[in-house]
């Protein structure tokens, strides 16, 4: 999990969805972070491999959120 926050792009991409509003975001409204799209679709692939984002699919658009148990499944690992 914190290989693959390392990098600056996933861990904004985390960041974003797990402080959005709604709990979840679309693709759409995260893909502004200074990279191209298929590397924002690349680095969200990644973060949903290390546990960290559950995806689902709607219509078109995919929506991201935290993974339930992500955030206290690192806090454990840095409490040990």
């Amino acid at each position: 999990m914190f290989k693959a926050l390392s990098d600056p792009v996933r861990l904004r991409l985390f960041s974003r969805i797990a402080a959005h509003p709604s709990g979840e975001a679309c693709v759409c409204d995260i893909s502004d972070v200074g990279v191209s799209q298929p590397t924002v679709s690349h680095h969200l692939r990644k973060l949903r491999e290390a546990g960290l984002l559950i995806s689902e699919r709607r219509g078109t658009w995919v929506y991201y959120r935290a993974a339930p148990t992500a955030l206290n499944d690192m806090r454990r690992m840095l409490d040990d």
